[in-house]
Parts: C-alpha cells; structure tokens; sequence
C-alpha cells in the first residue's frame, strides 16, 4: 500500500503539469524576466547620465538643441541646401 502511495505520487510530481514541468515553465520565465530586468537597468542607468550631463553641462544642451530642435548659435548662421526638381517630361 506504501509502494502504491509512493508511486502515485512519483506520478503526480513527474507527469501533472503542477509538477516538475511547471518548475520548469516558472525557472524559465523567471530568467527571461532577469534578462529583461538587466536591459531595463542598463537603459535607466544610460538616462540617467544623460540627465546628469543635460542638468551640469552646457555643452549637452546646446548639442540637444541644435540635433533635435534646429536652434543655432547667436553668431553662427545656418544654410539649408535644397536640392533641383528634377523635371521629368
């Protein structure tokens, strides 16, 4: 009766899917999270330097204005190059 129970619930461990397959299941999804966790840290710690650098420096902010926004300098002056239509007739 012993054996029986105890196979039994060797059967139930190995083969249920709230056995070891969802151990399985639950370690993968785990590390899969880790990994995404660590990229997410990454990126937090890149903004967060670029925070630093945009509050400290003058250099960041002009280079932030000029690429996103378009602004130039007071003494510099901007050229815009257009290029010909081609006309195809």
């Amino acid at each position: 009766m012993l054996a029986l129970a105890g196979l039994g619930l060797q059967a139930e461990l190995w083969l249920s899917d709230d056995g070891y397959r969802k151990t399985i299941k639950l370690r993968t999804a785990v590390a899969e999270q880790r990994e995404l966790n660590e990229s997410l840290r990454e990126r937090n710690a890149a903004l967060d330097a670029e925070v630093v650098n945009l509050k400290q420096g003058r250099d960041a902010a002009e280079e932030r204005a000029r690429t996103d926004l378009g602004m130039i300098g007071k003494s510099e002056t901007f050229y815009q190059v257009v290029p010909v239509a081609s006309s195809s007739y």
